[in-house]
């Protein structure tokens, strides 16, 4: 830090007791009294007429009026900048630093300590200081600069405050390399054997060196000095973006209770600090200058604060351009009372929304072929669009927890996205387990449309296998994804086995919409067949895939003899795991069918009771080798 030192003589003020009298130790008695505020000094006319115009004027106004006590008031710094300039009067000894000269400065302004009383006086000392001094100085720039808010308006019309701004924005404008001076000065980011003025051999300067030194500005000076900075047109956007991204780590909290919100004039400061940032973001709101994660929390302090529609809307718009980079965590943003659920659902759907109509996505999930301009400006391609499905369906299974979740708020999300845009349903089905198991009493039809967002087609193996044994599924759905599990099978095999165990998958989604319909007067079953428009199987049909099952078997045992003993022994202990696995629901639609579905001839298919005794199930020694192959597809896929 600069300083300078002012006078030879010895210090020789004095405090008395109370600390409110101050005098100076000399052979001469005071012959006048100073009133500063609560302090009176107990000085001599001499020192102070020969360099004070003001307290020219005073003193000889309290002689005319026989008194030896002046008083001053509203003196710029108050007691202690007062003494400062009383010391300089007699020749003592000063020390100006970053912390007092501006301070000094304006005080010896307001007593008139000019060229025009005396040369080499204070003002003029003070102005080399400055500008010797204290505008070199990088660190002792942003000192001086933090005290000029307590000594408005002199710092303001003595342009203070002004050069101190021109000072650091010269300094934050320059070329790295050329970088010497407070490198260092944040105390955060290097330890005391660092910070020095100069590094002649230290490793290279980054563009943004100067960004977490000017955090500790006030608002309003940090608002000015950013315009400076920019105004010269040497930094980046993407360094302007660091300084404001450090800007808001300093002062912005990461969460506020109940009390700060509620606090107008907590509200009033953080939304004042918001409204600046948001000014002094670049124009372009294309530009990569800060992440969505930024944003979304100024979204998210604008949203717990209150703020107006307007600055919602501008950082909406930056978000929007970003969605597809933000994180699960980013957009969970608390609702603001009296929502009803924990997090703002709305917001999220309104982001996601406008995310959409920029790709040129409608409602309906439909794309547009003929994309305005605006649509074409954001050049939303399909890995972005993938990227969101999944935080979507992150999102989605992270508000499903809540209670107070509706569940068209969780249809509206899980729709929000077009079904092109999910490669896989697996979040998809997380959040509707989560959803469905916090929520354990939603009526069927309810329980149905959730189900029904969710495409069997698009699971995973390891998905099918959960949701095969999910009590909390609908049975319909259960039995769908079987059978589009060994479907999938019989493709990749071309398995006859695997053929009629999707024949018995298809009557047992039949049956089990009639059952249904019975129960819920028709609702909801109609819908869900024809949105899979799955074919109507008959009992005819279901014998032909039984007795050509059984040809086949038959046929492989006349082939091979060992093969075909080796496939039942098999087929039989995957016959006994697959019933336990099953849950006691998915077994007891299985013996209807079986118990309706008996081969031609009068064979009896003999029944006991399982291991559970819960339901009953074909024995896998019994004739048809159809049960075995199709109890052996299911035990794969459960």
């Amino acid at each position: 830090m600069k300083f300078m030192k002012l006078g030879s003589k010895p210090d020789a003020f004095q405090t008395d007791g109370g600390g409110d009298s101050r005098y100076v130790l000399s052979e001469l008695p005071s012959d006048i009294v100073i009133h500063v505020e609560e302090a009176r000094f107990y000085l001599h006319k001499f020192p102070l007429l020969s360099k004070s115009s003001l307290l020219q004027r005073l003193i000889i106004e309290a002689s005319q009026n026989g008194t030896d006590e002046v008083y001053i008031h509203d003196i710029p710094g108050g007691v202690k900048t007062f003494e400062i300039c009383a010391k300089f009067c007699y020749g003592m000894v000063v020390t100006l630093n970053a912390y007092n000269v501006v301070a000094a400065r304006c005080a010896a302004e307001f007593l008139g300590m000019t060229e025009d009383v005396d040369k080499s006086n204070l003002v003029f000392k003070i102005e080399v200081f400055l500008n010797s001094g204290i505008f070199r100085s990088w660190k002792d720039s942003i000192i001086a600069l933090q005290t000029t808010d307590a000594l408005l308006p002199w710092s303001e019309q003595l342009k203070l405050a002004a050069r101190c701004i021109d000072s650091i924005a010269s300094k934050a404008t320059s070329n790295p390399c050329n970088v010497v001076w407070s490198y260092t000065y944040n105390r955060k980011s290097a330890s005391s054997d660092e910070i020095v003025e100069a590094r002649k051999n230290s490793q290279p300067v980054p563009k943004d060196w100067w960004v977490e030194d000017l955090c500790e500005l006030d608002v309003d000076l940090y608002k000015r000095v950013m315009v400076a900075v920019k105004s010269r047109g040497r930094i980046t956007s993407d360094v302007v973006g660091e300084a404001l991204k450090a800007y808001a780590s300093r002062w912005l909290p990461e969460c506020f209770d109940a009390a700060a919100i509620d606090d107008d004039a907590y509200s009033m400061a953080y939304n004042h600090l918001l409204e600046t940032i948001v000014w002094l973001l670049p124009s372009d709101k294309g530009s990569s200058c800060c992440s969505c994660r930024f944003f979304l929390k100024l979204l998210k302090v604008a949203v717990l604060i209150g703020s107006g529609e307007m600055l919602k809307e501008e950082l909406m718009d930056r978000v929007v351009l970003q969605l597809h980079k933000a994180s699960v965590g980013d957009l969970l943003i608390p609702a603001r009372p009296p929502a009803p659920t924990t997090y703002d659902i709305q917001l999220v759907l309104t982001l996601v929304g406008r995310f959409m109509r920029r790709a040129g996505v409608t409602e309906d999930g439909i794309f547009l072929n003929n994309l305005d301009q605006e649509m074409f400006e954001t050049d939303v391609d399909d890995e972005s669009l993938l990227a969101l499905s999944k935080i979507v369906d992150g999102y989605l299974a992270e508000v499903a927890s809540d209670p107070n979740l509706s569940v068209s708020s969780f249809v509206a999300l899980a729709t929000s996205m077009p079904d092109a845009a999910r490669a896989a349903h697996d979040g998809l089905y997380t959040a509707i387990d989560v959803f469905l198991k916090l929520h354990p009493n939603l009526p069927k039809a309810e329980k149905r449309k959730i189900s029904s967002l969710m495409d069997v087609k698009k699971l995973s193996k390891e998905a099918c296998i959960h949701a095969a044994q999910n009590d909390r599924l609908p049975l319909r759905v259960v039995v769908q994804v079987l059978f589009f599990e060994q479907l999938r099978a019989a493709a990749g095999g071309n398995n006859p086995a695997a053929t009629a165990s999707g024949g018995i998958a298809r009557r047992l989604v039949e049956e089990e919409e009639d059952d249904d319909d019975d129960d819920v007067g028709g609702g909801g079953g109609g819908d869900w067949s024809k949105s899979r428009a799955l074919p109507t199987p008959t009992p005819s049909l279901l014998k032909k895939q039984l007795g050509s099952l059984k040809l086949a078997a038959a046929g492989d045992e006349d082939g091979g003899g060992d093969d075909g003993r080796r496939l039942a022994r098999v087929s039989s202990v995957a016959n006994q795991s697959s019933r336990l696995s099953l849950s006691s629901r998915s077994r007891r639609m299985f013996d209807r069918l079986w118990a309706g579905g008996k081969p031609p001839g009068g064979e009896v298919v003999s029944k006991s009771s399982d291991t559970s005794g819960s339901s009953q199930s074909p024995r896998s020694s019994a004739k048809p080798p159809a049960s075995k192959s199709s109890r052996n597809r299911r035990y794969s896929v459960s």
